[in-house]
């Protein structure tokens, strides 16, 4: 008679939540996030935030973790009662693939819903570096759009917003 097969050990949720930007974990994944968008885009079109900035009130900053050990963030930045911006998205490299931007982004969907924002915009990189993010978005629903708030068309700049109905999940 064949040995049963172990079991496999659960796997601990994902917990996403408002978080510190300024933690030593989440400043060092920030730090490899502006690493990489200076290394993959001119200067002029790199609007990453730094850590000072993700503290403003007008922004909602999460972190994703899975007992305790840093995930992705992201932030939902608002910019009027009704438009607010993804900002920040980053998953560490052991993460990407596993489903945690898109829980991440679903949750600043649902955040903006409460605050009864309408519409979710955000800007990404036209290179082939940011062809996942742009797929991952679209997926979600978001669809291309023109610059939006102090944006302006610019060759590196891809413009994506998505529609909120206060009853979406």
């Amino acid at each position: 008679m064949a040995e049963p097969l172990p079991r496999a050990e659960p796997v601990a949720a994902v917990d996403i939540r408002i978080d510190d930007p300024r933690r030593p974990d989440v400043l060092a994944l920030l730090t490899e996030h502006l690493q990489d968008m200076f290394a993959t885009s001119p200067a002029e079109s790199v609007h990453a935030l730094d850590p000072d900035a993700l503290v403003d009130p007008a922004i909602t900053f999460l972190s994703a973790r899975r007992n305790g050990e840093l995930l992705g963030i992201g932030a939902l930045k608002q910019l009027s009662p009704e438009l607010a911006e993804i900002k920040s998205m980053r998953t560490r490299a052991a993460a990407r693939g596993s489903g945690v931007a898109q829980d991440i982004v679903r949750r600043l969907l649902a955040t903006a819903r409460e605050a009864g924002i309408r519409r979710v915009s955000l800007e990404t990189g036209t290179q082939d570096y940011f062809a996942p993010a742009r797929r991952l978005y679209e997926r979600l629903g978001f669809t291309s759009c023109g610059p939006f708030g102090d944006y302006s068309d610019d060759p590196h700049s891809a413009f994506l917003t998505i529609e909120l109905a206060p009853d979406q999940p």
